[in-house]
This record gives structure tokens, C-alpha cells and sequence, in this order.
């Protein structure tokens, strides 16, 4: 029986076991399948949350187990629920005491785009005060839908380039946020 060779490896990377890739999409795929959510729930959305977690929807077998409601030890911002004005000083807070790389979901109507409330003390989406990576819609939105927004954020993580935080583009979007 003949060795059959579809595609040849590089020279010095022969053999069982061994597979040649780039540093950035080990580093990615080890991110993707690593996150830690803090949650940041305020109202009916964090009730569907909670039931991601729980043992029907295991959000645990994403990598995901350990909430971290410490935001220096959390990468991933998970914003559900209706958020006052008053309170988007704080959000902004936690948001900046996360340490780099970090990633945002906005979870339900109200975290988009303000939900319902269309009114003086409601912030008509966080978006306003933090940059966000993916929008989950709903009212409240189901915990099919929280799951595909996390996988969106971990296809988000596992194909990002380790030097795009580097970026004057990423530095820019940062700035036009107050952010430096």
C-alpha cells in the first residue's frame, strides 16, 4: 500500500501529530472557547439568561461555565435589560476595567436600542456610551437567541487578528467613545 500525500507539508513539519497553522488562529480558537461573561442584567432579559445557564440549554459547553461577576477577570460584556441614563456611568465603568481584548453583547430590545421606552431616562442603547460587537434581538429574546449571539462572539474571537486592537482604526472607534 502506497503513502498517499494530498497536499505536502512544509519541509521540518513532517510526521504523525504534527499539523502547521499561524499563531494567531491557535490563540483565537483557545479565546473563542474561553470567554468569561460577566453579566450585566437588569431586568426580564437576565431571567432568559439565567435559563441559558441552567441544564436545558447548557451555556457551560461553550467554554463559557464560569461567570465572572468581577469585571478585571472578565473578557466578554453581556449588557441585558433596560438601562437608565444614571446607570450608563457605571456600565461605561465596568466596561473600562475590563482588561484588553474585550467583547460586548447587547442582549434584547432594551440594550440595542432602548425597548419600549422611548423616554428621558432610558438610554436608547448602549451602543451610546461603549462599543458593541453583536446585537441579540428580542423582547425578551429566547435562549436559542442568547446562544447564537455567543456564537457569534466566539466566530468573532477565533477569526480576529491579534494585532487588530493595535489598530489606528480600532483606536479611532475607541476615541469617538471617550475612550483612550
Amino acid at each position: 500500500m502506497s503513502d498517499i500525500n494530498i497536499v505536502d507539508a512544509p519541509p521540518g513539519i513532517e510526521g504523525s501529530g504534527f499539523f502547521a497553522t499561524s499563531l494567531d488562529k491557535v490563540i483565537g480558537l483557545a479565546r473563542s472557547h474561553s470567554l468569561w461573561p460577566l453579566p450585566f442584567a437588569t431586568s426580564c432579559c437576565g431571567i432568559e439568561f439565567m435559563a441559558t445557564m441552567g441544564s436545558h440549554y447548557d451555556f457551560g459547553r461553550f467554554g463559557s461555565e464560569r461567570l465572572s461577576f468581577s469585571p478585571r477577570q472578565a473578557d466578554l460584556l453581556m449588557v441585558m435589560g433596560t438601562i437608565a441614563k444614571k446607570m450608563s456611568p457605571v456600565l461605561k465603568q465596568v466596561y473600562l476595567q475590563m482588561a484588553e481584548p474585550r467583547w460586548v453583547i447587547a442582549v434584547g430590545a432594551c440594550a440595542s436600542s432602548g425597548g419600549i421606552f422611548d423616554t428621558y431616562s432610558v438610554l436608547q442603547g448602549i451602543d451610546e456610551i461603549i462599543p458593541v460587537d453583536v446585537y441579540v434581538p428580542g423582547c425578551p429574546p429566547r435562549p436559542e437567541a442568547i446562544l447564537d449571539g455567543f456564537g457569534k462572539i466566539q466566530e468573532l474571537v477565533r477569526n480576529e487578528s491579534s494585532r487588530r486592537r493595535d489598530s489606528d482604526q480600532y483606536k479611532e472607534m475607541l476615541a469617538s467613545y471617550g475612550i483612550l
